[in-house]
């Protein structure tokens, strides 16, 4: 599928399905099947469209602080990675939160993932904490991941500072469905 799919061919929407259709997708970006479990079904999901098959999904969530919403958990089909639709979910994702007035949207990853560090970096996040120790067996997940050959061991957030009601990217990007 890979060489047949056009980006300009996927389409992002809100999806109102069941979660667990979706399970092998937040795997990919999940190491503890224990954390899945626990937001699974928490908030609202965004997914990538490729005419009817789910080529990958985008979960926002409430955070802690007004006006903020945290990217939860975030994965495109492994064989679609690098084709630009992780960056589509991500961009209907800040718009649609904009226009919901929110003011910031952050994410948290492995500070041993470099690849998803600098993928965030390109969509407009900016490094704001480190949380260390965050990948333990007491959090749920298993003694010695590596990810990029670095233990999976501290956590870092991220945020994309909005203009609330301002769409960054593309108007009502999340209802072209």
């Amino acid at each position: 599928m890979r060489d047949r799919l056009n980006v300009d061919d996927v389409c992002v929407g809100l999806y109102t399905g069941s979660r667990d259709a979706l399970r092998p997708l937040f795997e990919l970006s999940e190491d503890s099947p224990a954390q899945l479990d626990s937001y699974l079904s928490a908030g609202r999901i965004l997914v990538a469209l490729h005419g009817a098959d789910v080529v990958g999904h985008l979960q926002l969530v409430g955070a802690d602080q007004p006006g903020v919403v945290e990217l939860k958990n975030m994965a495109v089909r492994e064989d679609l990675q690098g084709l630009g639709i992780g960056a589509r979910l991500v961009r209907a994702a800040v718009d649609l939160v904009a226009a919901e007035a929110a003011s910031a949207l952050v994410v948290a990853t492995a500070a041993a993932d470099i690849g998803n560090l600098r993928f965030y970096q390109r969509q407009g996040f900016r490094m704001r904490a480190i949380e260390r120790d965050a990948f333990t067996p007491a959090t749920g997940y298993a003694p010695g991941i590596r990810i990029d050959g670095i233990e999976l061991r501290d956590r870092v957030w991220l945020d994309h500072q909005l203009t609330a009601g301002v769409p960054t990217y593309y108007p009502a990007e999340a209802e072209r469905c």
